[in-house]
């Protein structure tokens, strides 16, 4: 069983080199690591006993903008898979204390179905991939697949999809990790490296009545892009572009605030020196314009975001570029601490890792004793709608994250040991199935007891967002 580190010297969480041997003989590695922790038993799910869901979460809260965690709770509060989605922490101590398979990977830290999503590469075209690396750590590989077929349930259940069908996706997703494990456990590393998946398997995905609304979808995706941003978040103010004040989710800086503001401009100064010479060099061609916060994501809600514009030759050719807070790894009390000092440069190490492709700008920085992650905030993201997801589509979609996650996890780590922990049969399937289904059951409840605290006066939550 994982144990937590109480210490404060913790030892440090790092990934594992590959063995210098045979694919079969690395394959014999994985296998023994059955003895110490048999695939069976990851069926396995019980609370432990001292387990307090309500202080794990306010211990996540520490360090956020007070003023921004009643809307966090208040995003959770909205149904079960919300609130899955910003309950990170929680997981992280319960996997904590199930068995460990001792094989290690970069794992994407907080790996559900909604942090999957499309993105524009650098050769502007459309890919599918994990995108979401704030709690990236290493670790054992089957962290990240619990938690991704926990979330199948959960979000099946949030859109009305029935048991079976919720199993079906389940098992699709955990079949295609595991054939494509075998399948990287044979190419070279090489090959590996540059697998990708690219956006026209939603075309392929899709029944052929439903192939034009697919086609339309991606499109909107495109054009979800750099000038997408400026027409939506930027006014005109004297025949100067300024980022609109829309509290609470987006507000400019007052003068009050003028001291951060400079802090956050100051930062660009060494974010630029965290970028790949050309891509600075790139960079250093666009001027500040405007700086507001921003609210984002769930989980995220707390944490000091900013978002800034930028502009080149004129303005149609605009850069928005999101500041975004990076604390120390939500597992690193388990797991040991990041290699890294600077939690910016964990985020986006991991993120390089475990991505077929990059954003261009994805760099690092610091303000005072707290560290940021920067990358552009509109770069052609899209992402499937889980709330209304039909259920032969979650299966098909279920199996993609599947795909998407082995080849994350075999870049990082050995993909022959887990191949050969995993075996050739559904044994390892079954017993995360069983996981899956008993853990949605404990967020379930979990979910309803944060809802009580937040009747009874014990949890704050923003009104307007309730």
């Amino acid at each position: 069983m994982g144990k937590k580190v109480e210490s404060v010297e913790r030892p440090v969480a790092a990934l594992p080199k590959v063995v210098a041997a045979p694919v079969e003989e690395r394959m014999e590695l994985g296998r023994s690591q059955r003895s110490a922790a048999p695939r069976s038993a990851h069926a396995e799910w019980k609370p432990p006993a001292d387990r307090d869901m309500l202080a794990l979460l306010q211990a996540s809260n520490v360090g956020r903008v007070e003023g921004l965690v009643p809307i966090r709770h208040s995003r959770m509060q909205v149904s079960a898979f919300t609130f899955y989605r910003g309950a990170p922490a929680v997981m992280a101590y319960d996997l904590a204390h199930t068995p460990n398979s001792g094989i290690y990977v970069q794992l994407c830290g907080d790996c559900h179905i909604s942090n999957f999503g499309m993105f524009a590469s650098p050769e502007r075209e459309l890919v599918f991939d994990l995108n979401d690396f704030d709690e990236t750590l290493p670790g054992p590989f089957e962290w990240d697949v619990k938690r991704a077929a926990a979330s199948i349930v959960v979000a099946a259940r949030n859109a009305g999809i029935g048991k079976k069908d919720a199993e079906l996706a389940l098992k699709t997703a955990l079949r295609v990790y595991r054939e494509r494990m075998h399948v990287f456990a044979r190419l070279s590393y090489l090959d590996t490296w540059y697998d990708r998946v690219e956006s026209d398997v939603f075309l392929q995905m899709a029944k052929k009545k439903h192939r034009k609304q697919a086609a339309e979808g991606l499109a909107r995706v495109q054009q979800k892009d750099r000038m997408a941003a400026f027409s939506k978040l930027t006014e005109d103010v004297d025949g100067t572009p300024r980022i609109i004040h829309n509290p609470p989710l987006i507000y400019r800086l007052d003068h009050k605030e003028a001291q951060i503001g400079e802090a956050v401009i100051e930062l660009f100064t060494a974010y630029g020196e965290s970028l790949e010479d050309s891509r600075r060099r790139l960079f250093s061609r666009y001027r500040f314009v405007d700086l507001a916060h921003k609210v984002v994501g769930v989980g995220s809600v707390g944490t000091r975001c900013f978002i800034s514009l930028w502009l080149g030759i004129d303005h149609g050719d605009p850069l928005f570029l999101q500041v975004k807070q990076a604390n120390p790894s939500l597992l690193e009390p388990y797991l040991g601490s990041s290699e890294y000092a600077h939690p910016g440069k964990r985020v986006i190490t991991g993120q390089r890792l475990m991505q077929a492709t990059n954003d261009i700008f994805l760099g690092h920085g610091q303000i005072g004793a707290n560290s940021y992650f920067v990358r552009q905030l509109y770069d052609m993201k899209g992402s499937a709608n889980l709330e209304t997801i039909p259920a032969a589509y979650l299966a098909r979609y279920a199996g993609l994250c599947g795909a998407v996650l082995a080849r994350a996890h075999a870049r990082t780590g050995d993909p022959a040991q887990i191949a050969g922990y995993l075996g050739n049969t559904d044994s390892f399937d079954c017993a995360l199935i069983e996981f899956a289904f008993a853990y949605a059951r404990q967020n379930e409840e979990d979910w309803k007891e944060f809802k009580r605290a937040i009747q009874d006066g014990r949890l704050q939550a923003a009104p307007e967002y309730s």
